[in-house]
């Protein structure tokens, strides 16, 4: 192999590692990172190192695994100074690639929504590293011990709890096409500023949960409850007036994205159950609005 297949086999394993570490932090800005960091270690070797590595992908990921472990330790001392409420970095449809196997698209399409990404956020590190690892990447929990430092049967514990957690937040998921259809029904009834049509819209235990980062407004606590939820949202409804309002795949579910000016101002990610909206996440700080940068989609 020439040096430059040997650059390309290590550099074409990105994508996936962007998809390991978003997963596992939540976070793009963090995953790439994570992925930056573990290219250092891997050309911070000597080459007669590199070269006695059998499967650089399997290398690569393993230290990105490890690395995402620590990094989760640090994030939640980070989330404690976080100023308002923290939701996962929202991601456009195509910022990761789709697998070719149709039964690996639905299991890795699942495993990006914003709904499942918030359940991960609950799990402790090694919770969360062991169930991604071998429910997501199918990796065998042999190697998912190496990483997160167990044994074989804890890290089946860890991850079947995690699965059970999983589980119970979508067991009553809708189908993609019965999703976007409600979707589409709320910004129509939060333009009309409809109230009781959002309140049909709307689960009665329904939580709203907004980011702003400390840098732009937005509620410093979630909302619950339909009728809170609905007039919190016909009440900001002026504020549509200047922004533009689009229907697009939040996290490879339907969402909603507001553009003011050319620009990204929010992006909303739903939860949809028994054909109402169950949750809401807003997530409003620019800093986390990178990946939607450019102009807004064609409806």
């Amino acid at each position: 192999m020439t040096t430059d297949d040997g650059l390309d086999a290590v550099m074409s394993e990105r994508r996936q590692l962007i998809a390991l570490g978003y997963r596992l932090l939540g976070s793009l800005a963090d995953a790439e990172d994570a992925v930056q960091e573990t290219y250092a270690r891997w050309y911070g070797m000597s080459e007669q190192q590199r070269e006695a590595v059998e499967v650089p992908g399997a290398w690569l990921m393993k230290v990105a695994s490890r690395i995402c472990l620590d990094m989760l330790g640090s994030a939640r001392a980070r989330r404690e100074r976080y100023v308002g409420e923290w939701v996962p970095e929202p991601l456009p449809d195509d910022t990761m690639a789709a697998p070719a196997d149709p039964a690996d698209r639905v299991t890795l399409d699942e495993s990006i929504s914003m709904a499942f990404l918030v359940v991960l956020d609950a799990m402790t590190p090694a919770e969360r590293v062991a169930f991604v690892l071998h429910d997501v990447f199918r990796y065998p929990f042999a190697e998912v011990a190496e990483i997160v430092g167990r044994t074989p049967a804890a890290c089946r514990q860890l991850a079947s709890s995690a699965r059970h957690r999983v589980r119970d937040a979508r067991a009553d998921a809708v189908p993609t096409t019965s999703h976007a259809g409600i979707v589409s029904d709320f910004k129509h009834a939060w333009a009309a500023k409809d109230i009781n049509a959002l309140i049909g819209i709307l689960d009665p235990d329904v939580v709203a949960v907004g980011d702003g980062g400390g840098i732009v407004t937005a509620v410093p606590y979630p909302v619950h409850g339909a009728q809170l939820v609905a007039r919190f949202f016909a009440d900001i409804a002026d504020r549509m007036a200047d922004m533009s309002v689009e229907e697009r795949l939040v996290n490879g579910q339907p969402g909603l994205v507001l553009h003011k000016d050319g620009a990204p101002v929010n992006v909303m990610a739903f939860d949809v159950a028994a054909g109402r909206i169950t949750h809401i996440w807003a997530v409003l700080n620019p800093e986390k609005l990178r990946p939607w940068a450019g102009p807004p989609a064609s409806r």
